[in-house]
């Protein structure tokens, strides 16, 4: 149990192997609010399957009754998010982790070390799956028709038909881009079959986080790639767009598998109790802009 006990809440990141690949850098590894990184291992010597990776947090920064004013306040948000996600990634770049939402949080190792064991099995079995795998995201910008020059219309032609042609032909140019993107993502359907063992369709990014200079996102996915695989999928992508001028093709990655964590359904169990796998998502920076793929808000606190 945490000592003090009034004092720190267990903050968990991932669940990962206690592998001696993470040796050389636990040890000076720190997460949320500048706190050390450990591993909460089932068994004393740390060979069980599974383990959390965990930090004891301050209470008075992370208990229930603050949290929602908290992740009102975008710098404290993005200062938190970042180092969930720089925890979660500095791990991944050594074993297969299970990404936890965002604030996962216990009273003590005790308790978290309780709703391990309790998943362990589904854990372990979600880890082989994503073994020697990477998560890549490829969204698809349709980009903005240009309007045509109206001054360039025939001399015989008057203002009114001059613009009505230049609409019609911005409305020619816009539909075309919509085809071009529609042409994209059967290309990026078709490598992900060939390339990919899963895939994930997110909702479009839509307001601040969306980049609106290069155009409206109409397609955002994720893609769980083996390893071997990786370079001849990012290559299939990028050739995928060459000839399609209307649209912008964005590849992101690698990533932890934050859009391949879903777990099965504990029956007996209530929702809150378990640990919630991650999401991927953008969360707003304290100037407006993305942060690199940080993990979601998402306070994550056990019954009391």
């Amino acid at each position: 149990m945490n000592g003090p006990a009034a004092a720190t809440l267990t903050y968990v990141y991932a669940v990962t192997p206690p592998t001696p690949a993470l040796d050389d850098v636990l040890p000076t590894l720190t997460g949320v609010a500048g706190s050390r990184v450990t591993l909460l291992a089932p068994v004393p010597d740390g060979t069980g399957p599974v383990a959390f990776a965990i930090s004891d947090v301050p209470r008075a920064d992370f208990e229930e009754a603050v949290l929602p004013a908290r992740f009102e306040d975008l710098r404290w948000l993005e200062e938190t998010a970042r180092a969930h996600h720089r925890v979660i990634e500095t791990l991944a770049a050594r074993t297969t982790v299970l990404p936890l939402r965002m604030a996962t949080l216990y009273q003590d190792h005790t308790r978290a070390m309780r709703a391990l064991q309790d998943q362990s099995q589904e854990f372990a079995t979600q880890l082989a799956r994503l073994a020697a795998h990477t998560e890549y995201g490829v969204k698809i910008y349709v980009r903005p028709a240009t309007a045509p020059d109206t001054g360039t219309a025939a001399p015989s032609a008057g203002p009114g038909k001059a613009y009505l042609r230049a609409r019609r032909a911005q409305r020619d140019a816009h539909e075309d881009h919509y085809r071009q993107a529609r042409t994209a993502a059967d290309r990026i359907a078709e490598i992900a079959l060939r390339h990919a063992a899963d895939h994930v369709a997110h909702p479009p990014q839509s307001g601040p986080l969306a980049t609106a200079s290069v155009g409206e996102n109409v397609i955002n996915a994720a893609f769980l790639v083996p390893d071997a695989e990786a370079d001849a999928f990012r290559r299939a992508v990028q050739a995928a767009a060459e000839d399609l001028p209307g649209i912008l093709l964005e590849t992101t990655g690698p990533w932890a598998p934050y859009s391949f964590t879903a777990l099965p359904s504990a029956p007996e169990a209530a929702v809150s109790e378990s640990p919630v796998p991650e999401a991927p998502a953008s969360a707003p920076t304290a100037t407006g802009s993305p942060a690199p793929e940080p993990p979601p808000p998402g306070p994550g606190h056990e019954p009391r």
